[in-house]
C-alpha cells in the first residue's frame, strides 16, 4: 500500500436486516488530507466510520488502515488512530487534567504530553475545573484532546459539533485547522453541517442511501453541478406559462411557476448575467427582485437528490 494513503476502502458493503447501510463504497484518504463524508441521517456515514474504527465488520469488501486490516493488527491500528464521537461520557468529579492523565496512563504517556494536549485544545484555563462544570463546547474539546493524546496519524470524528452553539462549533474548527497546519494528521469527518465541510475539508464525499453520489473538492463539485453563483429573480409581470428560457453554456436555468421565481446557476457571472439580462429585455420583462449568493453544499445536494440535506 502506498505510504501516502492512510485509509483505503474497497467495495465495502454493510446491511442491517433489510437496510443496506453501506452499499459498495470505495475511497481513499491520503496523508494530511481532511475528508468529509456528507449526507443526511441514514446515509451510511456513521456505519462507514464504525467499520474504519473496527467497531463494525463489513459484510463484504476490504478496509486498510495504514496498510493493515483490523484482523490480527488491532494493536497497531489502535496506535494509528484517534477518535471522537458525537458524545463522550466522562467522570464528572474528575478535573480536565485528571481526565487526560487517566487516558495518558493507558498509552504510557507522560505529563509533558498532557500539557501539550491541554494547550492544543485551548483548555489551559479549565484544566483544574471539574468535567461536570464544563460547557458543551469545552467537553467536546476535551474529547478531542483525548482523541489526539497518542499522536494519531488518522483522526476520526463522527459529527463532533452536533448540538454545539455556533461559537463553540467555530472553536472546534479552529483547533482542527491549527492541527492541519502544524502536523501531517489526516481527518475523516462525518457531518451534516455544510459549513463545517466547507471550512475544514480538502475533499468531500456526498453519500445517500449508502452510495457515493459524487466526490471531489468543493469547487469541482459545485462547478460540475450548475455553477459557483446562484441568482434568483422575480418579475413585476405575472407569467402564466412555463418560462420560455433554455439553458446555455453560460448558465443553468430553472423556472418555478408557483413562486414566480427564476433561478440561474453560473460559473462566469459577468458573461452569463449579461446574456440573461439581454434575454429578459427582449421578452419585455421587468425585474422586481434580484438576489445573488454563493452556491452551497445544500444547493448541490438538492441538485443531486431533489431534497435538502436535512430532510
Amino acid at each position: 500500500m502506498n505510504q501516502d494513503i492512510v485509509v483505503k476502502v474497497e467495495n465495502v458493503f454493510k446491511s442491517f436486516k433489510t437496510v443496506k447501510a453501506v452499499n459498495g463504497l470505495s475511497f481513499e484518504i491520503k496523508a494530511g488530507e481532511f475528508l468529509a463524508l456528507l449526507g443526511p441521517n441514514g446515509a451510511g456515514k456513521t456505519t462507514m466510520v464504525e467499520m474504519i474504527e473496527g467497531i463494525q465488520q463489513p459484510d463484504r469488501g476490504k478496509i486498510l488502515i495504514g496498510g493493515k486490516e483490523w484482523k490480527n493488527n488491532s494493536k497497531e491500528i489502535h496506535q494509528f488512530i484517534g477518535l471522537s464521537l458525537q458524545e463522550t461520557r466522562f467522570i464528572d468529579k474528575l478535573t480536565v487534567r485528571e481526565t487526560l492523565n487517566v487516558f495518558a496512563g493507558l498509552y504510557g504517556l507522560n505529563k509533558k504530553r498532557v500539557d501539550e494536549v491541554i494547550e492544543i485544545v485551548s483548555l489551559e484555563e479549565k484544566q483544574k475545573a471539574y468535567v461536570v462544570n464544563l460547557s458543551g463546547g469545552q467537553r467536546q474539546r476535551l474529547a478531542l484532546g483525548i482523541a489526539v493524546l497518542n499522536n494519531p496519524k488518522l483522526l476520526l470524528l463522527d459529527e463532533p459539533t452536533t448540538g454545539l452553539d455556533p461559537n463553540a462549533r467555530r472553536e472546534v474548527w479552529h483547533i482542527l485547522q491549527k492541527m492541519k497546519n502544524e502536523s501531517n494528521i489526516s481527518l475523516l469527518l462525518t457531518t451534516h453541517y455544510m459549513e463545517e465541510a466547507e471550512q475544514l475539508c480538502d475533499n468531500i464525499i456526498i453519500l445517500d442511501h449508502g452510495k457515493i453520489l459524487q466526490e471531489g473538492t468543493l469547487d469541482k463539485l459545485i462547478e460540475a453541478n450548475g455553477g459557483k453563483e446562484i441568482i434568483e429573480v422575480t418579475f413585476k409581470e405575472t407569467i402564466s406559462e412555463d418560462f420560455p428560457m433554455l439553458d446555455t453554456n453560460l448558465y443553468h436555468f430553472d423556472w418555478d411557476k408557483t413562486a414566480q421565481k427564476a433561478v440561474l446557476k453560473l460559473n462566469d457571472v459577468d458573461a452569463g448575467l449579461k446574456m440573461f439580462m439581454s434575454s429578459i429585455e427582449q421578452k419585455g420583462l421587468t425585474l422586481s427582485t434580484f438576489v445573488s449568493r454563493k452556491t452551497t453544499l445544500d444547493d448541490l445536494f438538492i441538485t443531486l437528490t431533489g431534497r435538502h440535506l436535512h430532510e
